[in-house]
């Protein structure tokens, strides 16, 4: 069956033709994690296609997407993109130049915000209930979003899940897609709120979710039984169709290979065959390429 992994990585070296302004690497790895590297253990898993997001060691100025887009042109037929921007700057047509200038390119998808991070250059601190992303001063981002057919990419914990559903409603013509399913932790239960305001959220037709990342969720390892709660929750309030599988690899180098990132897919007893269809590459194609 046909694979795309909708969450990967990739930087290279740190040059002085493209250095790191900021020196944000996953857990114990140092260097570089190059489109090659990601293509060869793509080949080795299996996986036809990925999405490569921006990595905030390149900050959110003019250049910050530029080895994502090297990585596209070097493999056109493998590789897509989600970009990072400055969404705050002094002209609101500044910000929507920015946005058409991350999406300009052909398999650059949209732009991404890390709602649960603080807003700066280099986004790292966990704030779980900021609410910048409410912002009126956003609204150059959205509009413009609307116009280039370019998709929002939020990276939420449960707490902001109600404000992606203002959001939703509020920009019904822009295609939303949350990372990492809120990034369920030791706070969240799949069965209570915040977490539950997925359900909500589900009634939002513009609105997808990546069932991604979790072994960094996990307690329990491969296969992550653990987390399948949140797996069947968002199966029944989304639907397949509206859910698509990542691996968020490298970030998950300390905790799994790129393999078992993906595969514990295939031991989810309550998934059809037609539903794995759907997580492995039809929603991301109906999403992104219709």
């Amino acid at each position: 069956m046909k694979f795309v992994d909708t969450h990967t990585h990739a930087w290279g070296a740190d040059t002085e033709e493209l250095p790191w302004s900021a020196e944000i690497l996953p857990p114990g790895w140092a260097g570089s994690y190059t489109a090659h590297d990601l293509i060869a253990d793509m080949d080795t898993a299996g996986v036809e296609e990925s999405v490569v997001v921006t990595t905030p060691m390149y900050g959110r100025g003019v250049r910050a997407n530029e080895y994502t887009m090297r990585a596209i042109e070097a493999h056109p037929d493998r590789l897509w993109g989600v970009g990072l921007m400055d969404f705050y700057q002094d002209d609101p047509e500044a910000v929507r130049a920015a946005l058409r200038r991350v999406v300009g390119h052909d398999r650059m998808l949209g732009v991404r915000m890390h709602a649960c991070l603080r807003y700066e250059e280099h986004s790292t601190e966990l704030d779980r209930t900021a609410d910048w992303i409410l912002d009126d001063e956003l609204a150059p981002v959205w509009d413009e979003a609307t116009a280039q057919d370019a998709a929002i990419f939020v990276f939420p914990k449960a707490e902001q899940l109600s404000m992606i559903e203002t959001l939703a409603g509020r920009y019904p013509d822009v295609q939303l897609v949350i990372d990492h399913m809120a990034f369920p932790d030791e706070t969240t239960d799949p069965d209570e709120e915040p977490w539950t305001d997925f359900e909500s959220l589900a009634s939002h037709e513009n609105v997808a979710v990546k069932v991604s990342s979790l072994p960094r969720s996990s307690e329990s390892g491969w296969p992550y039984e653990d987390l399948w709660d949140y797996v069947r929750h968002l199966t029944e309030w989304f639907g397949p169709k509206r859910l698509m599988l990542g691996s968020d690899y490298p970030w998950m180098d300390d905790w799994a290979t790129y393999e078992d990132c993906l595969s514990w897919v295939e031991e989810v007893p309550f998934l059809s065959a037609r539903d794995y269809s759907y997580l492995a590459h039809r929603t991301f194609e109906d999403v992104h390429e219709s």
